[in-house]
């Protein structure tokens, strides 16, 4: 018999309401294990914004789980909380998946808790009807090719077979099917260099490509075509063997995501390459940065849109936003960016600019029923 028991967090009324200490245990455990895996909180959220996102589910139901020592009689102290789950079910499209994390308190493992975390996700999932779930390991850095590595089903990239999270994986029956390289930039650039770079990117792209920028709000001249790069990036972007489906973007869920983003104080930079002839946009990049943690900057997507490659739109977009960042965010240090092993022409651009290798993920997908 266990000393704990698996509850869904129930989203509170603030983060100083009693019923808070679930979502503060959650996010204590979670945070736990970031620091574990990484020595940093980098790809942590803070308590405000894991609310915030919480109380925005018009297009991902967001269910947290977690393992939690005592009974209802003991008191709500966030340290009962042992680990945590989390749940992502797309609601417009990819009706058919789940993507989950488990985190245990370094402390805490090894006494079956992940396994009964994850159990419960299977649960809530399949009562979702849901048929595929995906999920991710982390890695401090990626191994050469050889014994005692996998391998994913794109041949591009390897994790550690003996990874405590890739054993996790394969124990609960999912496939490795892609490898992500994690890579850090550290800022400011040399402004000389960025400028030769862009200057260089601007000579082959022509007239014919312009650059457009805007922050938390996308202007409304632009909002139905950022929506059209938001959707093909589900469907341009490199996904190895994921079963993933197109996800339809308009200007109703932009206007949703930029208030999600607005609440939860990020800032939002993005740089696009507008196509001057047809008055369309054919690439962009985007930053977004935390309100609590000033020195780093998330790369979130960036996307040249199929037929418009091959005019160096992903280098000069990539440079203008870059500079934007000096100008506007000066105590910015660095930037930390994901992209998949076998995307080598956006890995290329990001080398070329000075990205560092610092990590990656493995992909991991299983079929339920």
């Amino acid at each position: 018999m266990s000393d704990w028991s698996i509850r869904e967090v129930p989203v509170p009324a603030s983060l100083d309401a009693p019923e808070a200490w679930l979502l503060h245990g959650s996010i204590e455990a979670d945070h736990e294990s970031v620091r574990d895996a990484w020595s940093n909180l980098d790809h942590a959220q803070s308590p405000h914004e894991i609310l915030t996102a919480m109380r925005h589910q018009q297009y991902v139901r967001r269910v947290r789980l977690v393992a939690v020592t005592g009974d209802d009689t003991d008191p709500g102290d966030p340290a009962r909380v042992l680990g945590t789950a989390i749940l992502l079910l797309p609601l417009a499209d990819n009706l058919h998946l789940g993507i989950f994390f488990v985190s245990v308190r370094p402390g805490s493992r090894g006494r079956g808790i992940g396994s009964a975390l994850y159990d419960a996700v299977v649960e809530v999932a399949t009562a979702a009807g849901r048929t595929t779930l995906q999920t991710s390991t982390d890695q401090r850095s990626e191994p050469d090719e050889g014994p005692g590595t996998l391998a994913p089903s794109t041949g591009t990239g390897r994790v550690r077979a003996d990874d405590a999270g890739v054993r996790f994986a394969v124990a609960h029956g999912f496939a490795l099917e892609q490898v992500a390289r994690y890579s850090v930039l550290d800022v400011p650039v040399d402004p000389a260099f960025l400028a030769e770079h862009r200057a260089a990117a601007q000579a082959v792209a022509g007239d014919e490509y312009r650059i457009v920028t805007w922050g938390n709000h996308c202007p409304d001249e632009w909002v139905d075509e950022f929506a059209v790069l938001n959707t093909r990036m589900s469907t341009d972007a490199p996904a190895g063997g994921l079963d993933l489906e197109e996800d339809a973007w308009d200007a109703e869920r932009i206007r949703v995501y930029e208030q999600d983003f607005a609440e939860r104080g990020m800032e939002f930079r993005v740089t696009a390459a507008e196509h001057v002839p047809t008055h369309t946009l054919a690439a962009y990049t985007s930053f977004g940065s935390p309100a609590w943690n000033r020195e780093y900057v998330h790369q979130e997507d960036t996307l040249v849109l199929k037929e418009h490659r091959g005019r160096r739109l992903g280098m000069l977009v990539k440079t203008a936003n870059l500079e934007r960042l000096a100008v506007e965010q000066p105590e910015a240090r660095r930037i930390g960016t994901w992209n998949a092993e076998e995307n080598s022409f956006m890995l290329s651009i990001n080398v070329t600019l000075g990205f560092r290798p610092a990590g990656g993920s493995g992909e991991w997908q299983t079929k339920l029923g």
